[in-house]
């Protein structure tokens, strides 16, 4: 039976309006309610993923930053995986010499130099999975995050990184050119230093390769003395091909890329469907019939 469950937000837990459906949260709560351990496993910031949840009465422990930080049920920080000022220079060296956007990821906020390109970044990932994103209500939900201080718009990204007091723990990067984001990931994949993924088509998340989700979820196995054959993951995109190689049961979202669902055992609906709440509801009843079986 699986013990411990990983579950990934975007495109996975959260529908296109960002919001976790009450099936989903039953069906989570249902896990929890039989002793299976439940975390969330996201590329989101802490405060990101805490805003998405918070309404929901799911107390859960956190995986942010695709590993970067690990936060335990009651959101204290355990574990802190930062990138270190080398690797943020050939970083930042490589996305500039091919002009690329990107955003920076630290322990306390997210730095952007371009609100609507913030906005373009949520709407690109939902049509490219073939959804119509409610453009307005992510719109205010990300001036409502400026307004707190989460997320900060800057001229430049240079002082951030002289700060003794916060420490840079991802770097996201976006594009529409396909073959510009091929040439920066395979620059990116030289360094053995560096997690290169991504969590929609047009981008590439960068961190420490000690910050992967499959790394967190066997460092949460072995503390709670779980085999991760009795693990179970479920996510949608590249960031979570880690997490879903090293556990037992691994779903892939029915709006998945091929190169992620071919990896997966089972795929589900769609995340708009709450394809979450089906594949929980099918493990803890101890029958994956309702899923799609990848053999």
């Amino acid at each position: 039976m699986v013990k411990l469950i990983a579950i990934d937000m975007d495109g996975t837990l959260l529908n296109t309006s960002h919001e976790v459906s009450k099936r989903n949260v039953d069906a989570i709560n249902g896990a929890l309610e039989q002793g299976v351990y439940v975390t969330i496993a996201t590329g989101r910031a802490y405060q990101e993923a805490l805003d998405a949840i918070k309404g929901e009465s799911l107390e859960l422990p956190l995986i942010c930053l695709n590993g970067a930080e690990m936060r335990n049920k009651k959101h204290e920080i355990t574990v802190q995986q930062n990138l270190e000022d080398e690797q943020i220079k050939l970083i930042s060296e490589i996305l500039q010499s091919e002009d690329m956007y990107y955003q920076v990821y630290t322990d306390q906020k997210i730095y952007i130099l371009d609100k609507e390109r913030e906005l373009q970044i949520y709407i690109d990932i939902a049509e490219k999975m073939g959804q119509k994103p409610e453009v307005e209500k992510i719109r205010q939900k990300i001036q409502k995050r400026i307004d707190k201080g989460t997320l900060v718009e800057v001229d430049n990204y240079k002082e951030i990184y002289k700060k003794d007091n916060e420490k840079v723990m991802k770097i996201l990067a976006t594009s529409h050119n396909s073959a510009k984001l091929d040439r920066v990931k395979n620059e990116l994949s030289k360094s053995e230093d560096l997690a290169v993924s991504s969590s929609s088509q047009n981008n590439i998340e960068i961190t420490n390769v000690k910050a992967q989700k499959g790394v967190a979820i066997k460092a949460i196995a072995d503390e709670l003395n779980i085999d991760l054959a009795d693990c179970m993951a479920i996510g949608d995109n590249l960031n979570d091909v880690s997490m879903l190689k090293v556990v037992g049961t691994s779903v892939a979202m029915e709006n998945s890329p091929t190169v992620v669902s071919a990896l997966a055992d089972y795929i589900t609906v769609s995340n708009e469907e709450d394809g979450v709440a089906l594949a929980i509801e099918s493990a803890l009843n101890e029958d994956f019939s309702k899923l799609q079986y990848n053999d």
